[in-house]
């Protein structure tokens, strides 16, 4: 969960801030005050006059990141740009899914790159098996991968990826099969010539059978510039050298600029060996970085990705030690984003810019203080992220500002996320500062003050944390409230612990365990009288606060402990299982504290409520005030990521925040909306259009699906700004909101506010799952915290073993049907992962084609997790099949052994409950709207101009549409769903001025006549 800095914390970085600056006004640059009681910060200096290429943004990638279609989400995967990843070949047998040919189509919809390929995955067991028995890899044991090789070679080249598939023909040599990390000189010698005779072999056979691949390699496990530098040689030699050249940093040492691993030290080296061998740059990719320690943690995280942006690798990946289809461990169950999400979102947005000088403190540490900034002059911004190091307090220092770009003010954003544990979901970045400041010489300062949060967890949040800074032009509209409520945090082995034991993760020298809230949790809390005992002193005020506890399960179900506040009434906590006891995840309680102190114990029982059922560990406790109220997110528009025509702009006295965009024809603007669970929530835009007042200007999309009777209207007069609201159901964790031009018209859009929606329309149907009809197997168990205490199991192995849901809905249209589903299938695991495997269904509406969706493992049985599946219902009785047909499934025949053939489980998730919601609904606020897609366009038939006016009717039901222009006018009635009207006009004249057309349609919606208008421009065009 993201931290927030206290009431009087905030204060105190708004006045930090604002002494800051006075001094700089004054004058004062060379020295950094001191801030209240804060010692003297550490300067980290960022120079936005020295520029040093473009920004890269490759780093963002995973190793087994993807696991099948849609997990994770598309919601998750398009806002990170994700570049490349690296998955298993086709039938690989080393994980049950990942399968790179699987994967393809939705990471490359997303705007992914090319994926790799780990060839040696074809073999099922770590690491790898070895057919010839001895190291290194003999004749049996090459002739056994080559088989496998070809194999591999003949899938990729013949699917429609061909051209963006990489191989990467071994995987750590240095120590599988080869062992050329040896330090025997004459067993290295023998080992690294095997090494290099069997790439050639392999580079050799990939180029003849698939002309055009690209290969990668050596992929050793810990760069050494003796095995590079030979295996340079060697490459140049015999015309094997590779299209990208990799390795890996893993272990803590890759940070250290004191250890001979550190990457900045490796990437030199490796410069210098090319150099020396006459051979050009080669395209570096880290395909697998960091550990346990460091994934999910975004402080962690920057200190990489920092050092690989200054490189401009091509790509780095996160390593892969615990299960697939996590983007790292970055995604939460399948569409909710952790902390480390956030950081890579931030990281995402900087695409499109300049990178520019970054002087980072000199590093005492293993962990350091890192930073990456970028320039961008179209939308005249700056943006900075920076964290990690062991500095709770630090100033960003900015120079060489320009007044060219930014004018004479300059708007500062600061903005802050942090862990949330690795199964946690957390909110957007919490903004800690914004604010128009005057720079002096083209400078300001910036003080970084950490999340501000009390208790004793505060520091370690503070440096878990990634921050950034966002600079535009100042001056004009209105800036965010920066003024948080009170929260803290507390350490588990800072507390009373009670037998119970206090155990450390994540540490530099433990770098590949957990990353863990202090490096230490209490576990082992067996006993009758295991317990926690937390003091929380100065508490503000008596109320309802909100208790999270950040927890590990790895008893397989869900288990217990019992919460006792101030000694008062008992009760127990459930908490889901968790992938294992130091996998954490969040449990939030409300709970009713006094002002001042308060005691919160967690135990193992009670003598009035008894023992809990199994047990937990305990990292971490967190305190807010209780939300007595919808939280509205404002998502400012010059923020969002944009396609197309779009530009910025920042002198609108009104504007929200610094400033907004305009959208031009083809144009779009995404919004990455946040949603702490399923629901409805009005989304209301501020916008400004031109056009005839009430025409449609823009049209909205949600989750890259239209959204009917989703649309921006002309302004009506009064005020630049109007506003449109919409009543949509997002799905908890991410939602892709889109805004396009419905026409040639400009659209200037200032911002999109999202709250819960509490009262009014919000029509969602739960169905139990026990209530559908049953066929085959399918069959009706319990399971105590299912809702309703049942669930359907069974349901797989062909089409005749279903669940049918019987559904009445008043409007034909896009609904969501929201599943709650268990499932915990998996393979035999390794020693590093757990080979989850999700499982498939089937869903059919009203026996039409089925759509396959697939449903991430829940880590338990007992636990019931919710995905979303649009489905297309029409009016009136619905009938919506659910199963798993193996013909469906995706398969590989013929593949060499040990492989796997069936790709899919034939099992579906055990189904616990269904709610079923339209993706919009009408409020007081929405005016039903004809939906048209209008295109006008000038054509030259000889010498003489005609206007084309098209308008698409993509209603539901039939309407009138009516073309009008200054050449004539047409009417075209009873235009069926999916239909035309079109009409010509002959302008009679060999030249044409740019000019509008307006289209109105028609249509009874609902019972009631509905009229919308639609403007749309056109070019001007001389056809003499």
């Amino acid at each position: 969960m993201s931290k927030l800095p206290t009431h009087r914390r905030a204060r105190r970085i708004v006045a930090a801030v604002t002494t800051t600056f006075a001094l700089v006004t004054a004058g004062v640059t060379a020295a950094v005050p001191a801030h209240g009681d804060d010692p003297a910060a550490t300067q980290l200096v960022v120079d936005l006059g020295t520029r040093t290429g473009a920004f890269r943004g490759a780093a963002s990638g995973s190793l087994y990141g993807l696991s099948e279609e849609g997990v994770p989400s598309d919601n998750t995967l398009e806002p990170l740009r994700v570049a490349t990843v690296n998955q298993k070949p086709p039938a690989g047998a080393q994980h049950p899914n990942g399968d790179a040919l699987v994967v393809a189509p939705s990471f490359f919809r997303n705007g992914g790159k090319y994926i790799q390929i780990n060839v040696q995955d074809m073999y099922a067991q770590w690491t790898y098996e070895n057919a010839g028995g001895v190291t290194p890899c003999n004749a049996v044991c090459h002739s056994n991968y080559m088989e496998k090789l070809a194999w591999v070679v003949n899938q990729v080249k013949n699917s429609p990826y061909a051209d963006r598939i990489v191989y990467v023909p071994f995987n750590e040599p240095d120590g599988i099969w080869y062992g050329t990390s040896t330090g025997t000189t004459s067993q290295y010698q023998t080992r690294m010539a095997a090494l290099l005779a069997h790439w050639k072999a392999a580079v050799e056979y990939i180029r003849a059978n698939h002309p055009g691949a690209r290969v990668m390699g050596t992929n050793d496990a810990v760069f050494r510039a003796r095995n590079y530098g030979d295996f340079l040689t060697f490459a140049r030699d015999n015309n094997v050298l590779p299209d990208f050249v990799s390795w890996h940093q893993l272990d803590s040492t890759g940070l250290n600029p004191l250890n001979g691993n550190y990457f900045r030290t490796n990437y030199q080296t490796f410069r210098n060996l090319e150099r020396d061998r006459g051979i050009a740059p080669i395209p570096i990719n880290i395909n697998e970085y960091g550990g346990n320690r460091d994934l999910t943690v975004p402080g962690q995280l920057i200190q990489y990705v920092a050092m690989f942006e200054e490189a401009k690798v091509d790509a780095g990946g996160k390593a892969y030690w615990t299960a697939a289809g996590l983007l790292g461990g970055d995604v939460v169950e399948t569409n909710k984003p952790g902390g480390g999400w956030w950081f890579y979102k931030m990281y995402a947005d900087m695409a499109g810019s300049d990178t520019v000088k970054v002087t980072p403190p000199a590093a005492t540490t293993i962990d350091k203080l890192e930073a990456i900034a970028a320039i961008d002059d179209g939308r005249k911004q700056a943006r900075i992220i920076a964290g990690g190091g062991t500095a709770t307090a630090f100033d960003v220092v900015v120079n060489n500002i320009d007044p060219a770009l930014f004018g004479s003010k300059v708007n500062v954003t600061l903005a802050a996320s942090t862990w949330s544990g690795q199964n946690s979901d957390a909110p957007p970045p919490v903004v800690l500062l914004d604010q128009d400041y005057t720079p002096v010489n083209g400078s300001l300062t910036i003080p970084v003050r950490g999340l501000g949060v009390t208790g004793d967890g505060g520091p370690n949040i503070d440096l878990m944390a990634a921050y950034e800074i966002v600079l535009s032009p100042g001056g004009e509209g209105t800036r965010q409230s920066v003024t948080q409520p009170w929260r803290a945090s507390y350490e588990a082995e800072l507390a009373t612990v009670t037998a119970g034991t206090v155990q450390t993760f994540g540490t530099a020298s433990n770098w590949n365990a957990a990353a863990t809230s202090g490096t230490r949790h209490v576990g082992n809390l067996t006993q009758n009288t295991s317990a926690v005992t937390f003091n929380v002193p100065n508490v503000p005020a008596a109320g309802a606060y909100k208790l999270s506890i950040l927890y590990g399960n790895q008893t397989g179900q869900p288990s217990q402990q019992v919460l006792t506040v101030n000694g008062g009434q008992a009760q127990f906590v459930d908490y889901q299982a968790t992938l294992n006891f130091q996998w954490r995840t969040r449990k939030d309680v409300v709970v009713q504290l006094q002002a001042g102190a308060n005691e919160i114990r967690l135990a193992k029982s009670h003598p009035e409520l008894g023992v809990a059922v199994q047990q937990a560990t305990i990292d971490r406790i967190d305190l807010e005030p209780a939300v007595t109220s919808p939280v509205t997110r404002d998502y400012e528009a010059e923020r969002a990521q944009t396609k197309g025509a779009a530009t910025y702009a920042y002198d609108k006295p009104q504007q929200s925040g610094a400033g907004y965009l305009t959208l031009g024809s083809g144009g779009e603007a995404m919004f990455s909306v946040y949603a702490e669970e399923d629901g409805y929530y009005d989304l209301v835009f501020r916008h400004n259009s031109a056009g005839q007042p009430g025409a449609v200007t823009a049209n909205i999309g949600l989750d890259r699906r239209p959204v009917s009777g989703g649309v921006l209207r002309a302004n009506t007069g009064g005020g630049f700004w109007k506003t449109d609201s919409h009543r949509l159901f997002l799905s908890a964790g991410i939602n892709r909101v889109t805004v396009e031009p419905s026409g040639a018209t400009p659209v200037n859009l200032d911002k999109v506010s999202v709250t819960r929606a509490t009262s009014g329309p919000r029509p969602v149907q739960s169905v139990e799952a026990e209530a559908g009809a049953r066929a085959g197997a399918a069959v009706v168990e319990n399971h105590g915290y299912a809702s309703g205490g049942q669930y359907v199991a069974w349901v797989g192995q062909g089409p005749q073993n279903r669940l049918t849901l019987d559904v009445n809905v008043d409007k034909a249209g896009d609904y969501l049907l929201v599943v709650q589903y268990a499932n915990d299938e998996r393979k035999t695991g390794h020693v590093y992962n757990a080979d989850i495997i999700s499982r498939p269904l089937d869903v059919s509406v009203n026996s039409g084609n089925s759509k396959r969706y697939w449903f991430k493992n829940t880590w338990s049985w007992g636990n019931w997790w919710a995905r979303g599946v649009p489905v297309t219902l029409k009016a009136g009785a619905n009938s919506i099949a659910l199963y798993n047909d193996p013909a469906n499934g995706a398969k590989a025949t013929g593949c060499p052994t040990p492989c796997i053939p069936e790709l899919d489980s034939q099992w579906g998730p055990n189904l616990d409950k269904f709610s079923i919601a339209p993706i919009k609904v009408a409020t007081e606020n929405d005016t039903p709207v004809v939906p048209l897609t209008v295109t006008a366009s000038p054509r030259c038939v000889g010498t003489s101009t005609y206007l084309a006016v098209t308008a698409v009717n993509d209603a539901s039901v039939p309407a009138t549409i009516t073309l009008t222009t200054p050449y004539g006018s047409k009417t075209v009635a009873d235009v069926a769903p999916g239909k035309q009207a079109y009409q010509s006009f002959n302008t009679r004249s060999g030249q044409l001025a740019a000019g509008a057309v307006t289209v109105t349609g028609t249509a009874t919606i609902g019972g009631q006549q509905v009229t919308t208008p639609y403007d749309t421009t056109y070019t001007a065009t001389n056809c003499g």
